[in-house]
């Protein structure tokens, strides 16, 4: 008799939020496959659906709570996790079919209750099949790689609920870390992004704990930001070259100052992503932010004279409670004078539980939109300016995509240069590439034109 083996069950997954929250998923999927799940890229092919939820703001938590009913309506059969998880009650309140409900980074309770909600096949054929390696799952393209190292905030902002959902910092071992980032570069990433709630506070919670790093060396490696930046610098893509490695979510700590070097060096992609918020001294007093912004601008400066070419992103929110039109051009003023490569703005949105709902003099909305619109068109002349700048220079770029080629068989290519973060940031596009050319690939490329946002150019 012929033994036939059982297909395996299928699973779904909507991953939304930051960066942070798509680690997560690929853990969790990493975990599934092991047990011996398979993917479906639809609704209808899946035997159980994972929604994991963005809780930070109220707009993430109504786009999460409409994510779940899709779901529920394409599949009927709905595991939710993630940060809007630890509000459990609103979500059974407006999808009470939901299988269960887990919180940020439970890994283990997911795992579980998508056992309980469709068990794995299992069997002697099954279980000896060997089990993948963690890197297999992946939801980014292979070239670039999101590398958490740590989880939790011990800061308590305003108008932020992140310790409440994701708790307080708990860096995880540099070894461990070192190891994954090895892995990952093994397996393809040109580019690792470093991302956490706090990256320049890596370490604290452990005082900085040293693990022998490389293994059996008998070297230590502190968990420090700086440490593990420079090592990572020093890993190798498998052709001589070390791989991109961008650090986000950085606060401007004074040691920050020692990372700088190492963008001059070449170890570190020469792009901080340092979360500003705003600069007025009264309103960063509001937020619960430190207000040293006449001695950011100083560093700013110093930065640029060690690292010319590298790129400052940053996030400012607008209307914040009791924002004035002082508060406001003071503002302006700072950017204009930072002359960021980069920069988001958000206007101000209560969520709930963050302490900035209690503050007096909430802003109008039409005021919000209004200031929001005249940061925007700001700093856009500010990157019109500097993109313009870099017309005629040649900088190497990291290839996302690459086009058909066209009725005359010309083919096109979407990149970055190293101040582009992948999603957030701008694009480098690129005429007439050869059909060798492949994403992953980084190329030099002669920058042609350039608009506020993008740079247009053409292989060297």
């Amino acid at each position: 008799m012929q033994t036939s083996i059982p297909d395996p069950k299928r699973i779904g997954m909507v991953s939304l939020g930051c960066p942070k929250a798509l680690v997560d998923s690929e853990r969790i999927l990493t975990r599934l496959r092991a047990d011996g799940y398979s993917m479906s890229p639809d609704y209808d092919g899946a035997d159980v659906v994972i929604v994991n939820t963005c809780g930070f703001l109220d707009s993430a938590k109504e786009e999460s709570l409409a994510a779940i009913g899709e779901a529920i309506a394409e599949n009927g059969r709905v595991i939710v996790t993630g940060c809007m998880g630890e509000d459990a009650d609103t979500i059974r309140a407006a999808h009470p079919q939901v299988l269960a409900v887990t919180g940020a980074h439970q890994y283990e309770q997911v795992v579980e209750a998508v056992h309980e909600a469709a068990p794995p096949a299992q069997g002697p054929f099954v279980d000896l099949i060997p089990q993948p390696s963690e890197a297999d799952i992946k939801l980014t393209p292979r070239h670039y790689s999101y590398l958490k190292i740590s989880e939790g905030c011990n800061h308590s902002c305003a108008f932020c609920i992140i310790p409440d959902l994701r708790g307080k910092l708990a860096s995880r071992r540099v070894d461990a870390v070192l190891l994954e980032a090895q892995k990952l570069v093994a397996a393809g990433t040109k580019e690792l992004l470093v991302i956490s709630q706090d990256t320049s506070a890596y370490g604290v919670d452990t005082r900085h704990e040293a693990r022998e790093w490389p293994r059996g060396s008998g070297e230590q490696m502190r968990a420090h930001m700086t440490d593990l930046a420079r090592a990572l610098g020093q890993l190798d893509t498998g052709d001589g070259t070390p791989p991109w490695v961008r650090l986000h979510y950085v606060y401007p700590y004074p040691h920050v100052d020692q990372v700088i070097p190492l963008m001059a060096e070449g170890l570190l992609t020469p792009y901080l992503d340092i979360p500003f918020q705003h600069a007025a001294p009264s309103v960063l007093k509001r937020m619960k932010r430190p207000a040293n912004e006449a001695k950011v601008l100083e560093r700013l400066k110093s930065w640029r004279e060690i690292c010319p070419d590298i790129a400052i992103r940053s996030s400012f929110v607008v209307g914040f409670p009791g924002e004035t039109e002082d508060d406001f051009a003071y503002l302006l003023d700072w950017l204009e004078e930072a002359q960021l490569d980069r920069v988001g703005a958000f206007r101000f949105e209560p969520v709930e539980g963050a302490q900035a709902n209690a503050l007096p003099d909430h802003v109008p909305e039409e005021l919000k939109e209004e200031r929001f619109a005249r940061v925007m068109e700001l700093t856009e002349k500010i990157s019109a300016a500097k993109l313009s700048a870099k017309v005629g220079r040649t900088l190497p770029v990291i290839i996302d995509e690459v086009g058909e080629a066209d009725e005359d068989g010309d083919i096109g290519a979407t990149g970055r240069s190293q101040a582009d973060a992948p999603e957030i940031d701008g694009a480098v596009y690129l005429r007439d590439v050869p059909a060798s050319l492949k994403a992953g690939d980084i190329v030099n490329v002669t920058v042609e034109d350039s608009d506020a946002h993008d740079l247009f150019g053409v292989i060297a």
